[in-house]
């Protein structure tokens, strides 16, 4: 139980700084044992007002692929190549959202929400990326933002949750520096129908990652292997859509609107308690010296600061793309706020050289069904690290578990371990908040089981089981111990 605020005393920065968990964490109860020497920071419960919500994607749960005038993507395309996918599955059904969309606006009322984090299908509203709208593609995002404003849920908007119309790629996506516009002119298509009714917008979600997936390894669509360079371009180009978005948006909505990011976290903890440890897992979040797409301040410091880092410069050289007078200016939009997803870390020390080194984690260290490491204390870090760099409030877009659940014999679904994950995740984020960092909310992924991309039905991350084969729809233990949390604005931790 926590201590009573009247005998909470908060520690100094240089404190804080000396005392991190290890990184190999078994869950709640081991994170607390661990965290005892903070506990005095961490507050009963998280600020009035604060938003806690649950996140979808379109391609993930909508289906109706070909349905209504909707164009193909390049996920259409991706999952037609035979073993791209996981037992060649596709997402033409999914959940089937698009026909279900009142029911699970009702399941997600049941559950207690505040906000509901959702993504517009950009070949859905516009089936050949660009040119005339298709009228019933927009009333499908038009009737679920009433269906969420009915239910007392706060719609926020992802713009772009990777799915390119599959035309725009012919033409050569991303990495066609024309991307910039045809996104512009699909962001304003989009605010003009619903800026009357969403405040909160996100241009792209994780751009890094549909890049790195989609261009350097090919994993994920459209399954290109790309050099450097290319990859640099797109990124480019990735990073001016979302500054002309930002504009769009602020000129096409109707009112006040806060516009943010969603960016992936490729995340560090310290091996050890170990101040040392600690300034090297740090340095190592931040650094972009690494040529891969796994970097966190090459893409935040463009956005925020309207600068390329030194570090990454010097090391890119002449693999960077042209920047064109006023691409900087374009890209450093203001933001409202800084969205992050969060979900694993790898484990860092300081090296003989004293740069920042990965080891493994402890044998039998807990892993997910996606195994990944189960590492909490980056909810406490890199909020702390993402404030202290770039001022700006932070929104949790994603964090979740994936997990093998099943309907048992009694018709429920009982996931105690996702309770317990994401119980040692929260509580590490109300410490932040605790220590001063302004946490504006938290959006579980995912609400739905889903078509989880590469993995097609395999990996499970919902709040609500989904039986693909009928579309029943089940909410797990998980579900109601969340609905608990949220009554009590994450006292019940």
């Amino acid at each position: 139980m926590n201590e009573p605020r009247s005998t909470r005393r908060r520690p100094d920065r240089r404190t804080f700084m000396q005392v991190v968990l290890c990184a190999s964490v078994a869950g709640a109860r081991e994170s607390d044992a661990r965290a005892a020497p903070m506990k005095a920071t961490v507050p009963l419960a998280f600020p009035p007002g604060f938003v806690w919500g649950a996140a979808t994607a379109a391609y993930q749960i909508e289906g109706a692929a070909a349905e209504d005038g909707k164009g193909p993507s390049i996920w259409d395309m991706f999952c037609k190549k035979p073993g791209a996918i996981w037992n060649d599955q596709t997402g033409d059904v999914a959940c089937d959202h698009y026909h279900r969309s009142k029911e699970d606006v009702a399941l997600a009322r049941s559950l207690g929400l505040r906000a509901y984090r959702f993504s517009v299908s950009w070949p859905r509203v516009l089936p050949t990326g660009t040119g005339a709208i298709n009228a019933k593609g927009l009333d499908f995002y038009d009737r679920l933002c009433d269906q969420l404003l009915a239910a007392k849920l706060e719609p926020w908007l992802t713009l772009y949750h990777w799915d390119l119309p599959l035309a725009l790629y012919h033409r050569g996506g991303w990495l066609n520096r024309d991307v910039a516009g045809w996104f512009a002119d699909y962001s304003t298509a989009v605010v003009k129908r619903l800026g009357d009714r969403v405040r909160h917008f996100m241009p792209l979600n994780e751009p890094q990652v549909f890049l790195g997936a989609g261009l350097v390894q090919g994993r994920h669509a459209p399954g290109d292997k790309l050099r450097l360079a290319e990859f640099l371009l797109a990124a480019h180009n990735a990073l001016l859509a979302h500054g002309r978005a930002v504009q769009a948006i602020r000129a096409a909505a109707k009112g006040k609107v806060e516009v943010g990011c969603a960016q992936a976290s490729y995340n560090s903890v310290p091996a050890t308690g170990s101040p040392d440890d600690l300034a090297a897992a740090r340095a190592r979040y931040l650094s972009t010296a690494d040529e891969s797409y796994k970097q966190n301040a090459w893409w935040l410091d463009a956005m925020i600061f309207g600068r390329y880092p030194a570090d990454g410069l010097a090391l890119y050289g002449p693999s960077m793309p042209q920047v064109q007078a006023g691409d900087l200016e374009t890209i450093r939009q203001p933001l409202d706020f800084l969205g992050v997803n969060l979900y694993q870390a790898d484990a860092v020390r300081r090296g003989k050289n004293g740069h920042a080194e990965v080891v493994p984690f402890p044998v039998g260290a807990p892993v997910t069904s996606m195994e990944w490491a189960v590492t909490p204390t980056i909810m406490r870090l890199v909020p702390t690290w993402l404030h202290e760099r770039y001022k700006l409030p932070i929104v949790i877009a994603e964090n979740g578990v994936s997990l093998p659940d099943w309907v048992a014999a009694d018709g429920q679904v009982h996931d105690p371990q996702r309770i317990d994950f994401t119980r040692a995740y929260l509580r590490e984020l109300r410490a932040a908040v605790g220590d001063g960092v302004p946490v504006r909310g938290y959006f579980h992924w995912s609400l739905l089981d889903n078509f989880e991309w590469a993995h097609g039905y395999k990996q499970r991350f919902g709040l609500v089981h989904v039986d693909f084969a009928t579309q029943k729809r089940t909410p797990k233990d998980s579900a109601r111990w969340y609905r608990d949390v949220i009554a009590s604005n994450g006292a019940r931790l």
